[in-house]
């Protein structure tokens, strides 16, 4: 008997993935893959050194690199990282307050930002952070011409699409972590109750990454049974104000670790490694991250936000757009967290 080493030997068409994902336009191909793997991580607070701590024990990089603007720290930074050298896989590890150190990366990780200060505005404050990003991303890119930039930076999805405007690269190549974070936190919560292993659980947040981000209860499975259809078929009553108490759940979760411990840090060290992974190894995995969205889910293509959604990551950044079933109540939740984006974009002047 012949063997088969594809499911296209078998007569089921190359096309077939174009009723799973929808494409990514103008997306040019990927960079020359090279030996060495370099990821730069601009900003060493919290949330930058966890990140660099993960990818470092997790293997990630051949070279990390390290950028702030506070020489002393981040030297401080570097030399408890160095001295862990016995302990963890050869990594050689930079930093330095130029730019220059993240010269030909493969990767460029931007966590800097402005806080909030009391009694400012949202507006206000992206203002500051545009300021901010100007003096990050211009240089990141220039360094850097090939690489992919991921930002971790709150309020992620419009520094997302400032980072796109500034660094000229193409939208597949300029990601958000969005709302990947939020998927995990989803998950467990649900894996938690159901007594099940969370990567057992296909569950999705998706919109803006915050307060109003939409959890995608209608393509939700568990072990591959579709929740909210077994909950129907075993006349299991629930409300639709159950469902947006969980979600509201999800979403305070992140506040009250910071009301414990004054921020958060490990768990977006995970979220961001995964991310990693999947673009520099080219896995092809699903995440829920903030890109270009126009033209998405009925999104107008006039529209230039960033928002999270089910999207195929590889080396090329984003590869193409999940297509998840929405109800129509998730779709106009979708669509107006796309409204609420432009409006501020609009008063951004870029």
């Amino acid at each position: 008997m012949k063997k088969v080493s594809s499911l296209s030997g078998l007569g089921l068409g190359e096309d077939v993935s174009r009723a799973f994902f929808l494409p990514i336009q103008q997306a040019p191909p990927p960079s020359p893959s090279k030996r060495r793997t370099k990821i730069s991580v601009v900003g060493v607070g919290n949330v930058g050194m966890a990140i660099a701590q993960t990818i470092l024990t997790q293997d990630l990089a051949d070279v990390l690199a390290l950028v702030d603007a506070k020489p002393d720290m981040l030297r401080g930074e570097m030399l408890d990282l160095q001295h862990a050298a016995a302990f963890l896989p050869r990594t050689k590890i930079l930093a330095s307050t130029d730019y220059a150190v993240t010269a030909a990366s493969d990767l460029c990780i931007i966590t800097a930002g402005a806080r909030q200060l009391p009694g400012e505005s949202r507006l206000a404050l992206l203002q500051r952070n545009l300021a901010i990003f100007r003096d990050i991303v211009v240089p990141l890119a220039r360094h850097s011409p090939d690489a992919l930039l991921l930002v971790v930076s709150n309020p992620v999805d419009v520094l997302t699409y400032i980072a796109w405007k500034l660094s000229g690269f193409p939208p597949n190549r300029v990601i958000g972590s969005g709302t990947n974070l939020d998927t995990s936190r989803f998950r467990s919560l649900l894996a938690d109750h159901l007594e099940v292993n969370a990567q057992d659980v296909q569950a999705y947040m998706v919109g803006e990454h915050g307060d109003s981000s939409v959890a995608l209860w209608s393509s939700i499975s568990v072990g591959g049974v579709p929740v909210l259809s077994s909950l129907e078929k075993h006349q299991i009553s629930y409300e639709e104000e159950v469902l947006e108490r969980i979600r509201k759940a999800v979403v305070e979760s992140a506040y009250e670790v910071i009301r414990l411990k004054g921020y958060t840090s490990w768990a977006i060290g995970y979220s961001v490694a995964s991310l990693a992974r999947s673009l520099l190894r080219d896995q092809h995995s699903i995440h829920p991250v903030s890109l270009l969205a126009k033209g998405f889910y009925g999104i107008p293509d006039d529209r230039e936000v960033f928002l999270s959604l089910p999207a195929r990551l590889g080396r090329g950044g984003v590869l193409s757009v999940a297509k998840v079933h929405l109800t129509e109540e998730e779709s106009l939740r979708l669509t107006r967290s796309a409204d609420t984006l432009w409006e501020i974009q609009q008063q951004l002047g870029i």
